[in-house]
């Protein structure tokens, strides 16, 4: 039997953990808008201004390519692999593999959802 597609739809999510060559932090917030399969997510706080993701979701799983506007002033792009599941308590979390783009390197990054 196929997994349903979870519902990101308005899904707000904060980072717990990052990777050494990341570049958000426990003040960035991921809010999601999806559309059947089709997700864009808008974030920022941190060292992050702004940034956008678009993506499709499959199942548990997120692909997408974002881009965002830094703190210092530098414009960066990359892609990402994400697998999704329920923590105990109900909420989501995102794990997220990246590569950057624009810059060298790749890492992990967690995600989990709060309260918007």
């Amino acid at each position: 039997m196929e997994t349903p597609l979870m519902n990101l739809d308005g899904v707000c999510m904060a980072t717990t953990a990052t990777a050494a060559l990341g570049v958000v932090d426990p003040d960035t917030r991921l809010t999601f808008y999806q559309l059947g399969s089709r997700v864009l997510g808008r974030y920022g706080g941190g060292r992050v201004v702004r940034g956008c993701l678009v993506g499709n979701l499959a199942a548990t799983t997120l692909a997408f390519r974002y881009v965002q506007i830094e703190a210092s002033g530098e414009v960066h792009a990359g892609r990402s692999h994400c697998d999704l599941e329920y923590r105990s308590d109900g909420r989501l979390r995102l794990l997220e593999h990246f590569t950057w783009e624009t810059r060298e390197g790749s890492g992990t990054n967690v995600f989990e959802q709060v309260t918007p």
